[in-house]
């Protein structure tokens, strides 16, 4: 029961971030990649301050207790991983298409269980067929035989998709070691410094702009960061990572359907096809539910720093 919680909260997630992507399409208009997603991020982290008093809640029922240091080291991966994913992705959209950056950042449901194997993480059999076939329903909702290779766009947003599966791994560890407020609070304050110091660098962020899209920000810094992120965390309490990322692929067919529905876009019989195709891969990943996250214990190099 557990983990059918963890994956409707999951799907909620989805939802969440599929109805960003519009927002984030036409905040483009107005403001640089790399200063809306620092902004963003931090507007997150700031939202969730006022959860402080319920971190002891939400924490997971059997808390693994683990160093300070190792504490530490797996908040700053998680907030390089996001900074990285979301700083690279933004940068390949400035030279690859929508749609292959679409494809390419999904293919985080494949690296997530690869990078996965490196520390240990079980994974089913039954997810890595949910994993190809989500793939493939990726592939036909968001290329649509659109082959054009761009190499330096393409290259960025697959070195962003790896970090995003470098991401789930980490909140997959820290999930079961702290409560999720804190986690989900520095996580994304880390991510947000480090994205506006590169924005400083790159795009000399104007504030007149910035604060000329603040429904855009409200949305993707409270909703899409702030609360998703929690959610997440929360939902891998008992999702494994390679799981979870099977469902948060829905993310592309949610977007979509809002881009379907807010920006007027269309839908293709190939993409309709592809629609049907993932739900069929969230379907397979059902069929075997993973073991809780507290029932796993992945061989995770920051356990070497636990022996503090």
């Amino acid at each position: 029961m557990r983990v059918f919680r963890a994956d409707a909260l999951l799907l909620l997630v989805a939802l969440i971030w599929g109805v960003g992507f519009v927002i984030q399409r036409t905040a483009m208009d107005t403001i640089g990649p790399i200063t809306f997603t620092g902004v963003r991020l931090l507007i997150g982290s700031l939202s969730i301050l006022p959860l402080l008093p319920l971190a002891a809640k939400l924490a997971p029922q059997n808390l693994r207790p683990t160093s300070k240091s190792a504490l530490l080291l797996g908040l700053c991966g998680a907030g390089i991983a996001m900074c990285l994913g979301a700083v690279l992705q933004q940068a390949g959209l400035v030279y690859t298409s929508a749609g292959i950056a679409g494809f390419i950042t999904g293919l985080y449901v494949v690296f997530v269980p690869i990078l996965g194997l490196l520390v240990g993480y079980f994974v089913r059999w039954t997810t890595w067929v949910a994993v190809l076939v989500a793939t493939a329903g990726l592939y036909l909702l968001s290329v649509q035989g659109q082959l054009t290779p761009n190499i330096v766009g393409d290259l960025l947003v697959l070195l962003g998709a790896v970090a995003w599966g470098a991401q789930f791994l980490v909140i997959g560890w820290l999930a079961i070691r702290a409560d999720p407020v804190r986690i989900a609070i520095f996580q994304t304050a880390f991510a947000g410094v480090l994205a506006l110091l590169v924005a400083v660098i790159w795009e000399s962020p104007d504030p007149a702009a910035i604060l000329a899209i603040w429904p855009e920000f409200l949305y993707s810094g409270v909703l899409a960061v702030g609360a998703a992120f929690l959610i997440q965390i929360i939902a891998q309490q008992d999702a494994p990572p390679a799981h979870a990322a099977v469902i948060l692929a829905m993310e592309a067919v949610f977007g979509a359907l809002a881009g379907w529905a807010f920006l007027s876009e269309q839908l293709t019989l190939t993409q309709l096809i592809g629609c049907a195709v993932m739900l069929v891969g969230i379907l397979l990943a059902q069929l075997r539910p993973p073991r809780a996250m507290a029932g796993c214990d992945p061989v995770i190099n920051l356990q070497t720093v636990e022996a503090d």
